[in-house]
């Protein structure tokens, strides 16, 4: 059985456009077939978590699938939507964008959703063989959570993707988030180092004192204005851990309004009464050195919903 990949369907996971066309199997009976080679794209061996692309020809070569086609229809109603990302700045090598709240950077292979990962392939297709793990990350350089929103930039090239990418391990580039927390911070300045290790539970990273085991982190943090209850941060991160931001603030006792993942009881309790849908943090100044060696500098306003909440505490 053969299928033509159409533009609709570009930037979608190999396994999870065949769990779309065959739903009387499961995605592991899909994967294995896959990992066997008995389902191919554009007559190769691939992985499940290739990203296809328009124009693609998967093909299954195993007898019994005549009796797994299904109807167009169905893939229809499964197939995700691939939504807009503002694009900042583009050139031939990078795209910087405002990643919006709620979109995941690449599929951790666990959620049929959409992801930047996606969005760039059909944006920019020569992206699909840039990267470590192009299979996975195509041209992701660097990542923000899910509901965290603001820029990142995103390789078109390899030769770029290395550059950029020595960038971050060096700490170099500059990058620098909006915050809004729970409670007040005595000091217009403070340093968070705590180390970062993943917690017990493994949902969550658990930010500990420098005595103790884990990878160090720094955050530096810098308060703009005071709420009575709330205060609004500028953080500058040295390291990128992850979730750094959100467990350095939450262990110095002032967790980031919306984050129920790390805030306190009494956090949830407050971001419930304020109706928050979003963690209020955002990364609104990013900059790095093009190939040139050129830095280039970019920034963003906060969201209408950041600014909307920072009245409503007022």
């Amino acid at each position: 059985m053969e299928y033509i990949i159409e533009s609709s369907y570009a930037g979608e996971r190999l396994d999870k456009y065949l769990n779309a066309i065959l739903p009387d199997r499961s995605r592991n009976q899909i994967q294995k077939s896959i990992k066997s080679g008995k389902i191919t794209v554009n007559g190769k061996n691939v992985t499940p978590h290739h990203f296809l692309q328009e124009g693609d020809q998967v093909v299954i070569n195993e007898k019994e699938e005549e009796t797994h086609v299904a109807e167009e229809p169905k893939a229809v109603k499964k197939k995700i939507t691939i939504p807009e990302v503002p694009v900042i700045a583009e050139t031939d090598d990078y795209i910087v964008i405002n990643k919006p709240s709620g979109l995941l950077v690449h599929d951790d292979g666990t959620k049929l959703e959409p992801t930047v990962a996606a969005w760039l392939l059909k944006h920019a297709p020569e992206a699909a063989t840039v990267g470590d793990d192009p299979e996975n990350r195509p041209g992701i350089v660097h990542r923000l959570d899910k509901d965290v929103s603001g820029l990142m930039v995103v390789a078109k090239n390899q030769k770029f993707y290395d550059h950029v990418k020595k960038q971050f391990q060096k700490r170099t580039t500059l990058k620098k988030y909006s915050a809004l927390v729970h409670g007040k911070i005595a000091r217009e300045q403070v340093i968070i180092n705590f180390v970062i290790e993943r917690a017990a539970s493994g949902h969550k990273m658990a930010a500990r004192p420098t005595n103790q085991e884990g990878k160090t982190a720094e955050s530096e943090v810098t308060t703009v204005k005071k709420f009575i209850n709330y205060t609004l941060v500028k953080v500058r991160i040295k390291t990128g851990r992850t979730h750094q931001i959100r467990a350095h603030l939450a262990a110095y006792g002032n967790p980031i309004v919306g984050d129920n993942l790390y805030g306190t009881n009494i956090a949830k309790i407050h971001n419930k009464k304020l109706g928050t849908e979003r963690i209020y943090l955002v990364s609104d100044e990013l900059s790095f050195k093009d190939l040139d060696g050129n830095k280039q500098v970019f920034t963003i306003e906060l969201p209408e919903a950041f600014e909307k909440m920072l009245q409503i505490i007022k």
